[in-house]
């Protein structure tokens, strides 16, 4: 790495010389001067498509007994909405008839 002189910003090799984006000041490299290279590698990403027929459950699960069909298990989460000085509502949704609730602290 080589810094400008001028402006100290992070000087980039531009066509074989060193040249600082903030002020434009060049540099040939000099001697000591040591070289990199940076690959930029696109990584392709698999997509998941989850069904709902699939039921894949990522939210974590709570004893908690649903207001509608009396089950003990929910799921949970928890969201800001009102403002950031109160605090956060927690939601939980049944995982036998999906019904959902939330409560307030």
């Amino acid at each position: 790495m080589k810094f400008c002189p001028k402006c100290k910003s992070l000087m980039i090799s531009s066509e074989g010389l060193f040249r600082c984006k903030k002020c434009g000041h060049t540099e040939e490299p000099g001697e000591n001067t040591e070289k990199m290279t940076i690959r930029n590698k696109r990584v392709e990403k698999d997509i998941v498509i989850v069904d709902e027929a699939d039921e894949v459950r990522t939210l974590p699960t709570v004893s908690a007994k649903c207001p509608e069909c009396g089950n003990d298990i929910a799921e949970w989460w928890l969201r800001q909405l009102r403002s950031a000085d109160e605090s956060e509502t927690r939601f939980f949704r049944c995982t036998k008839c999906k019904f959902t609730w939330r409560e307030y602290d």
